[in-house]
C-alpha cells in the first residue's frame, strides 16, 4: 500500500483479529520499530545516515520488522519512496515555506508539487539544509511540535504511525527531532527512543542569541523520551549535562558496521596515499589536511606520497574546494591529488585499497564518526586529532593514533612518523580490523538496542 503524504486517515483505525503469523512474532518476541531518519539527499557522504541505515539493516537482518521513515530529504538521489513504500514526510520545501506566514495555508496540489521527487531533489543540490545560521526559526518551530508552524505534518506523520505501521518502539535519529516525541507516545501509545550524535554542531554553528535558548527548549523536550542512546561515552557525558538528562534515561552503544561486508587489505604501500572520507568541507578539517599534505610533500622521502579524497560536497563547499585546488597548483604538488566522486560501499571498497591511513581532521572533533570504524574494517588506521570521540575510539580499537593541536604542522608530523613505519602500520592495520569484528560490529550492536528496547516494553 502507497500512503500519500497529505492523504485521509481511515475513519477509524484498522484493527483485524491476530494473525497465526501475529502470535508467532509474539512468542518470538519480534518487534515493529520504526526509525525516523532525516534523509539527506545523498550528495554527501552522512555518517549519521549511513549509521541509521544500518541498525535498521541490522535489526531486520536479526528478524524484526524495521523500517526507515525518511524526514525532509529522500536517504538518496535515486528516489522519492523508499524501499519499503514510505514516503518522505516533512518535505524540506513544505516546513521553510511554512515559517512565512503567506504560506502557512497552501492548497493541497501545491503542497503535493512542493513535495515531489524533483524538487526534493532539487533542494537537496543546495547547500541551505545544511547550514544552521539563518534556520534558527525553523529549528525552534520543529522542536515546538504540535505548537510550531509544522503541525499539519506532524499531525501526517502521527497518523501514518497509528493506521499503517502500528510500531511497538518510535526511534528517532537525532535530538533535533523531539518535536515529535509527545505527540507520538500520546497518540500511538508506544516508547519514544532517541539517539544522540552531534546535535551540538547544529546548535552552537547558530546565531548567539538563539543557543541558549535551544538548549533550554532541547532540555525541556528531552523529558518526552523514554531513553537517550548516545554514540559514544565522550558525546552522552556532554549531552547529559547540556540537555539535563538523567542518567536512568542515558545509554551508550557506539556504531558499527557488518565486517563481513569489508574487504581486508594491508594498508597501501607503492605508492603511499593518505585517505579521506567525508563531505569535503571546511568543517571537516580538509583543509588541515591539505596543508599538513602540502608540508610533507617538502620531505623527498614522500615524493611519492598521494592524497586521496572522497565524500561528496554540497553547494556551500565549492568556493573552499577551489581555493584547496589552488593551494596544491601552486606548491606544484596538485598531481598527487584526487577526489573520487563516489562514494557508495563498493567504491568506497576500492578506496580503502588504495590509502596508507586515513585522516579526517574535524576542528571540532565529532560524536563519533563512521568513516573511522569503515576504514578499520578495511585495514586503514586512523591519524585524527585528540578532540570528540577520536581518543576513545582509537583507544578501544588500537586501530591508530590521535594528535594535538589540531594544526597541519602536527598532523604532518604524526602522519610522518606512521608512514616512515611499516611494521607499525600493519599492527594497527591488524588490530583496527580485530576491534571492527569483536566490537564495533552492527549485528552485535543490534542486539543490544533491541535489550534498551525491551526495558521500555
Amino acid at each position: 500500500m502507497r500512503w500519500e503524504v497529505g492523504g485521509e486517515k481511515p475513519s477509524t483505525p484498522r484493527l483485524s483479529p491476530l494473525t497465526p503469523q501475529d502470535v508467532l512474532k509474539r512468542k518470538k518476541r519480534i518487534m515493529k520499530i520504526v526509525h525516523i531518519v532525516p534523509g539527506f539527499g545523498g550528495t554527501f557522504y552522512c555518517g549519521n545516515c549511513l549509521r541509521d541505515s544500518g541498525v535498521v539493516a541490522s535489526l531486520k537482518k536479526a528478524g524484526h520488522d524495521a523500517v526507515t521513515l525518511p524526514m525532509y530529504l529522500p536517504l538518496t538521489m535515486n528516489g522519492y519512496v523508499n524501499e519499503d513504500g514510505i514516503p518522505v514526510f516533512y518535505g524540506a520545501v513544505n516546513i521553510y515555506l511554512k515559517q512565512f506566514p503567506v504560506f502557512r495555508h497552501m492548497p493541497k496540489w501545491f503542497e503535493k508539487l512542493m513535495n515531489s521527487p524533483s524538487v526534493l531533489k532539487f533542494a537537496a543540490k543546495k547547500s541551505g539544509s545544511t547550514r544552521a545560521s539563518g534556520l534558527e526559526d525553523l529549528t525552534e518551530s520543529m522542536l515546538l511540535g504540535a505548537d510550531g508552524h509544522q503541525s499539519e505534518e506532524l499531525q501526517q506523520l502521527v497518523d501514518f504511525l497509528k493506521y499503517h505501521e502500528k510500531p511497538d518502539i518510535v526511534h528517532v535519529s537525532n535530538a533535533l527531532l523531539l518535536g515529535l516525541a509527545k505527540k507520538v507516545r500520546d497518540e500511538v501509545k508506544v516508547p519514544v527512543v532517541c539517539s544522540l550524535q552531534d546535535e551540538d554542531v547544529w546548535v552552537d554553528a547558530m546565531h548567539e542569541d538563539s543557543r541558549e535558548k535551544m538548549w533550554k527548549l532541547l532540555a525541556d523536550k528531552s523529558k518526552d523520551v523514554d531513553a537517550f542512546i548516545a554514540v559514544s561515552d565522550y558525546f552522552g557525558r556532554l549531552m547529559q549535562k547540556r540537555m539535563s538528562i538523567p542518567r536512568e534515561k542515558l545509554h551508550v552503544l557506539h556504531v558499527g558496521v557488518r565486517p563481513e561486508t569489508y574487504a581486508y587489505s594491508k594498508p597501501a604501500g607503492n605508492p603511499q596515499a593518505i585517505g579521506y572520507v567525508s563531505r569535503i568541507c571546511e568543517e571537516n578539517g580538509f583543509e588541515i589536511l591539505v596543508d599538513a599534505f602540502v608540508l610533507l610533500k617538502q620531505n623527498p622521502a614522500f615524493s611519492t606520497l598521494k592524497l586521496r579524497a572522497t565524500g561528496g560536497m554540497t553547494g556551500d563547499d565549492t568556493k573552499f574546494i577551489n581555493k584547496q585546488i589552488s593551494k596544491l597548483k601552486q606548491n606544484n604538488v596538485y598531481s598527487d591529488f584526487e577526489i573520487q566522486p563516489g562514494f557508495t560501499q563498493p567504491e568506497l571498497q576500492d578506496f580503502f585499497k588504495s590509502v596508507s591511513v586515513l585522516s579526517v581532521p574535524v576542528l571540532k572533533g565529532e560524536a563519533f564518526g563512521l568513516y573511522q570504524v569503515e576504514a578499520l574494517a578495511s585495514g586503514i588506521p586512523l591519524v585524527q586529532p585528540e578532540l570528540g570521540a577520536f581518543p576513545e575510539i582509537i583507544s578501544i580499537s588500537g586501530g591508530g593514533i590521535t594528535y594535538k593541536p589540531n594544526t597541519a604542522e602536527a598532523l604532518a608530523e604524526k602522519l610522518a612518523e606512521v608512514l616512515s613505519d611499516q611494521k607499525k602500520l600493519e599492527a594497527m592495520s591488524l588490530s583496527g580490523r580485530k576491534a571492527v569484528e569483536n566490537h564495533f560490529d552492527c549485528g552485535v550492536l543490534s542486539v543490544k538496542m533491541v535489550d534498551i528496547y525491551k526495558t521500555l516494553l
